[in-house]
């Protein structure tokens, strides 16, 4: 996996200004052992080929389903062993050698402040490491790729609306403006393109909104849904709070596909 800047393709001129770029790292240490669903030697199904509306949405969140599952799977896993570290710490034990460059690799992969003084360490690396409700990666990645049917989704798994920056790092837009450099990110598979984009949400400054909801909701013991953290998600788009209530109105219209098999 080469190193890939990528950022969120509705966003780029507000995040480019503000923020800077995303850094996607390869896959270096354990604790990236990314959980596997090979999609790498299964094409994109053409979900044009559904005529009712119902069977295509059905497709759609059932191809997603499994990706967003083992994604959010892996962070628990890892939110798991930075909690762990966190025991460790208060408990005044040190760390092998190997959990050290965990630890670091984590520090690095999330953007998180380094400091001599580990406890807020651990509080932004908890901030960030956390699930990503599955109805606000559906909606998302349905309104990002046309249901499944851009040909960034199609042909290279980006359902998330992902920009890079190296030349030949994916796809050049057919209307891109003169003199820009951006290409749509292309990935191997739908797990390695799903792992982008939550890590997207949980360590980029744009969407620090939504990590703020999310950790109210945990301190609350309130269900962290879409519908809450959606409102986090303003700098996603340019049309900003139209962008998010386009989001809400799309969980609340395909609830039933979201919760079960749909009608």
């Amino acid at each position: 996996m080469d190193k890939i800047k990528i950022i969120s393709i509705t966003a780029i001129v507000i995040l480019v200004a503000v923020f800077g770029f995303i850094y996607l790292q390869p896959a270096k240490n354990t604790v990236n052992n990314i959980p596997s669903v090979d999609y790498a030697s299964d094409p994109v199904p053409d979900f044009n080929e559904y005529e009712r509306v119902q069977d295509k949405k059905r497709a759609f969140f059932d191809y997603l389903k499994p990706a967003i599952a083992s994604q959010n799977e892996y962070i628990s896993t890892v939110r798991a062993l930075i909690m762990k570290y966190q025991e460790m710490h208060s408990d005044g034990q040190a760390y092998s050698e190997s959990e050290q460059e965990e630890l670091d690799w984590l520090i690095n992969e999330y953007r998180v402040t380094n400091s001599e003084e580990l406890k807020p360490v651990f509080t932004e690396l908890l901030r960030k490491v956390d699930v990503i409700p599955e109805d606000l990666v559906l909606v998302q990645t349905a309104n990002e790729s046309a249901w499944g049917t851009s040909r960034f989704a199609r042909k290279g798994y980006n359902f998330f609306g992902l920009w890079c920056f190296e030349k030949g790092c994916g796809f050049v837009p057919n209307r891109r403006n003169e003199g820009a450099s951006h290409e749509v990110a292309k990935f191997d598979d739908l797990t390695e393109a799903m792992y982008s984009y939550m890590r997207n949400l949980n360590s980029h400054p744009a969407y620090k909104d939504l990590r703020a909801i999310r950790l109210q909701h945990r301190n609350a013991q309130k269900e962290v849904t879409g519908h809450a953290l959606a409102e986090g998600l303003s700098k996603y788009s340019e049309r900003g709070e139209e962008y998010i209530e386009e989001l809400r109105q799309m969980i609340r219209v395909n609830q039933s596909f979201i919760s079960s098999e749909g009608i």
